[in-house]
């Protein structure tokens, strides 16, 4: 059988790791060729594949990005996008893809499986946002960095006697904001899920001053 494999979305931690598992599970446990997938989506859109084998992911696991590249492409957006796919998979003789992505990568591997295309999906997405896992990867780096930089802020802010701000990201889930800010020390951490007012938040930041 011959597996797929690509990555897509934002690069994460984690990433070439999970390549390299699938790579050296597939072919020592179950003899399977491994294909990787050029940047995401794009490569089956455009039919953009890499044979991957033992030597080629031999010393990927400390590397970041992605060694398959990555991309937001949506092939649903594209005429024909997933029958041209389909048409792809089948040329190169692809029976199943393992998709490493967060929301809107794994979306469209939700939407192929309607194309009768068997795909498994890896929860990737520094934003913690996916529900069925307790942390997706890149997650816990995202929380070090944002705490790394909180920790950083604090002596400016002191030495200047100034109020600082932190934005991380997170689309529309607190999840990095929340727990950096706690383990940070913020004062007040806002996140989407809870809503606040503008004044009440003044208020305690010049009382906390």
């Amino acid at each position: 059988m011959r597996i797929g494999v690509l990555s897509g979305g934002g690069d994460a931690p984690g990433i070439n790791a999970v390549i390299r598992a699938v790579v050296r599970k597939g072919i020592q446990n179950y003899d399977y060729e491994i294909v990787g997938i050029k940047d995401g989506w794009h490569g089956l859109l455009e039919n953009e594949f890499l044979s991957l084998d033992l030597r080629s992911v031999s010393g990927i696991l400390p590397r970041g990005g992605s060694i398959l590249g990555t991309s937001r492409t949506n092939p649903f957006k594209h005429e024909k996008g997933p029958e041209k796919m389909m048409k792809n998979a089948e040329k190169a003789k692809i029976g199943a893809i393992v998709v490493i992505g967060g929301d809107d990568t794994l979306s469209v591997a939700y939407k192929m499986s309607e194309y009768k295309l068997k795909c498994v999906g890896v929860p990737k997405t520094i934003d913690n946002d996916l529900a069925g896992t307790d942390f997706t990867f890149g997650f816990n780096t995202a929380v070090a960095i944002a705490t790394e930089a909180l920790d950083r802020l604090h002596t400016t802010a002191e030495t200047h006697h100034r109020v600082m701000i932190l934005e991380v990201m997170g689309r529309y889930t607190g999840w990095i904001a929340l727990e950096a800010g706690l383990a940070g020390g913020a004062d007040c951490i806002l996140i989407p899920e809870k809503p606040f007012k503008i004044n009440e938040l003044c208020r305690y930041v010049k009382r906390r001053q």
